[in-house]
């Protein structure tokens, strides 16, 4: 398919296709062995195929849409040979993550009549929720965007302190509290100080516990409420951070925080470390939420709009 010749830059691409490298590798030589010794798509490749996709965390939902997908080629075509398997998969994956309009960015962009643009980012602790928010802090500011960022993560002293070594590195201020403030009264004082600021994009941090999902949805319903008595359709976006490297238990997270709060986008981190990459093609597909960012390295650089064509490109390198 042409859109797999597009020009992608070099260095996002480098860092992606060394992001991905653990993923693509494990995929790769399930995948080798699947059709060994066989030179056609038949059933028994399709079997261990839907065994390569659910142990590359793709998950058992996705991966029958897949095989159905391939099953319905094989119908048409009478005769694919397992050469061929690798550029299809490639087709039908780039083929699903366009149904949630996973990937259509190539650069961090935000909504042009959206001024200040609120995100409010919620993720359990330990996902890697404060480096994201830091990061994009980072990005929208080298775009020349003023950026405020929110600490409405009032229930550890250490999320606070997180966020204000971050808003020190990328040089942006932050609206803070002390720690068991209430987190509402954070998230206005910020979009007071941002609309005051006349800023572009103010992010706010939000509380990462699950232990209570009943708590947690009164406490984000409570935060969009206050946002909204200072701009009235805030926030404009909810980013879910997912760690990726958790494999199922990222779509649990998601299960939970789809259930407490409405999200709009997905931000999957730490693919860089394992080999479970495949958890963004299903969580996107399961949840039918478009995957707008992965962080793929520890770097300030690493963390990278999602592009479907460019992602797809290198889970499939061979």
């Amino acid at each position: 398919m042409s859109f797999f010749k597009r020009i992608f830059s070099s260095e996002k691409k480098e860092t992606l296709d060394k992001g991905l490298e653990k993923s693509k590798s494990s995929f790769f030589s399930k995948l080798t062995k699947a059709v060994a010794g066989k030179n056609k798509v038949d059933d028994e490749v399709l079997d261990n195929l839907e065994e390569v996709l659910v142990s590359s965390d793709v998950g058992v939902d996705t991966t029958l849409k897949i095989i159905d997908r391939i099953e319905a080629r094989v119908a048409k075509d009478k005769y694919l040979g397992t050469e061929e398997l690798n550029k299809i998969l490639r087709e039908e994956i780039a083929g699903l993550l366009s149904e949630t309009n996973s990937g259509e960015e190539t650069e961090y962009t935000i909504p042009a009549n959206k001024k200040p643009y609120v995100l409010m980012v919620v993720g359990v602790n330990g996902v890697g929720k404060t480096t994201t928010i830091g990061k994009l802090a980072h990005q929208f500011n080298k775009q020349g965007l003023k950026v405020v960022l929110g600490a409405a993560d009032t229930f550890r002293a250490a999320a606070i302190d997180q966020l204000q070594v971050w808003a020190d590195r990328v040089n942006v201020p932050l609206i803070k509290q002390s720690m068991g403030s209430d987190p509402a009264s954070v998230a206005f004082d910020t979009l007071q100080s941002g609309v005051t600021q006349d800023a572009d994009v103010i992010i706010i941090d939000t509380a990462g516990r699950l232990h209570n999902k009943v708590n947690l949805m009164k406490e984000l319903t409570k935060v969009k409420k206050v946002m909204q008595k200072v701009i009235g359709d805030a926030p404009h976006d909810v980013l879910l951070v997912l760690d990726g490297s958790t494999g199922q238990n990222a779509f649990e997270q998601a299960k939970q925080f789809t259930a407490a709060t409405e999200v709009t986008t997905l931000a999957v981190t730490k693919l860089d470390g394992t080999a479970k990459g495949g958890v963004v093609i299903g969580i996107s597909d399961q949840f039918q939420i478009p995957v707008k960012y992965i962080g793929v390295g520890e770097g300030i650089e690493d963390l990278q709009v999602f592009n479907k064509y460019e992602f797809v490109d290198s889970f499939f390198k061979s």
